[in-house]
């Protein structure tokens, strides 16, 4: 054992023993999180779908997956929230961030834990790499190179999740005025609301594919025989816009008290268009602060050089000569 330790001190460093120790850890972790996870089938339920005919867990492929599941079904336990709110919370901001897969909840765990545990090995082979080259490491800086790749590969799919709804939102919010006036178009034109909905995301899908991706859901579900309601309101909650929360409103008191859509559409178009122009006239009066620090930096330095540069010139010869 002495031996052991001592090679592995001469080829890793004073740490090779610990570091040595954590690798296996890791290597053993992988292999038995198959084994650990795997989901386990209760007898009972086991015979309940023998007596019914069906083969082992049909009715949840049928109803989740449609004819078969996937790889990841197996580990759903570890990789769904358990809790119902928390669940929810996950699956509402990938559906806002354009995900609405069935196993987008699954998927998006799978690759926390996934880079997670991967760029934590890679830091490890990395620390053994450094230490091995005869690098001397404090064992703060060891932990770092350990533990912060790890940490960046788990947050890493939260920061690109919350990136594609910050940049889904602003398409949305960039193309709603224009939806509305080509459906406030149609409307006029003589078309139903459906309809005037499914030609709206034809139009804009080149433009703005996010808010032709949500009309299109809508006219999908309506088909459906969805209630027209509860479609704008999953409308309002898949989008997280403000905007498109209003005009579910807007839609859904005019339908309720019977006044003509078209009116409403005219003025919250109208509406839409006027919030457009402010937001885009605050934009143009932000740009001047902005530009403040990078106008100093850029033209104050050069324009100093340029008006006191000879004067301290001069000054510095004759304070030579003076010396002389």
């Amino acid at each position: 054992m002495q031996s052991i330790i001592d090679f592995l001190t001469e080829q890793l460093g004073p740490a090779g023993p610990i570091l040595a120790l954590g690798g296996a850890g890791i290597v053993l972790v992988v292999i038995t999180l198959p084994f650990v996870l795997r989901k386990q089938v209760d007898p009972l339920d086991k015979i309940k779908e023998l007596r019914e005919g069906n083969t082992k867990r049909s009715e949840k492929a049928d109803l989740r997956v449609a004819k078969g599941s996937t790889k990841l079904e197996k580990y759903s336990a570890f990789l769904e929230p358990q809790d119902a709110a928390e669940y929810s919370a996950v699956q509402l901001k990938l559906l806002q961030a354009g995900y609405p897969g069935k196993n987008a909840v699954q998927t998006y765990h799978f690759l926390q834990f996934a880079l997670g545990i991967g760029l934590l090995a890679f830091g490890v082979f990395l620390t053994i790499l450094k230490t091995a080259n005869g690098q001397e490491m404090t064992t703060q800086a060891r932990v770092l190179w350990i533990l912060l790749p790890g940490v960046c590969g788990y947050m890493l799919p939260k920061y690109w999740v919350t990136r594609r709804v910050e940049e889904r939102k602003e398409e949305i919010i960039n193309g709603f005025p224009d939806a509305l006036d080509m459906m406030l178009v149609c409307v006029e034109a003589g078309q139903s609301l459906d309809q005037a909905i499914l030609r709206v995301a034809k139009e804009i899908r080149p433009s703005y594919p996010a808010l032709a991706d949500e009309f299109s859901i809508v006219s999908n579900e309506m088909k459906a025989g969805k209630d027209r309601v509860q479609v704008l309101r999953d409308m309002s909650d898949r989008s997280g816009v403000p905007d498109v929360a209003s005009f579910v409103t807007v839609m859904i008191q005019s339908s309720t008290f019977g006044t003509s859509i078209a009116e409403a559409l005219r003025v919250y178009a109208g509406e839409m268009r006027d919030k457009r122009v402010m937001r885009a006239e605050e934009k143009a009066n932000k740009l001047p602060t902005k530009m403040t620090l990078a106008t100093m930096m850029l033209t104050v330095p050069p324009l100093l050089i340029i008006l006191i540069g000879p004067s301290v010139y001069e000054i510095y010869l004759t304070l030579k000569n003076v010396s002389f």
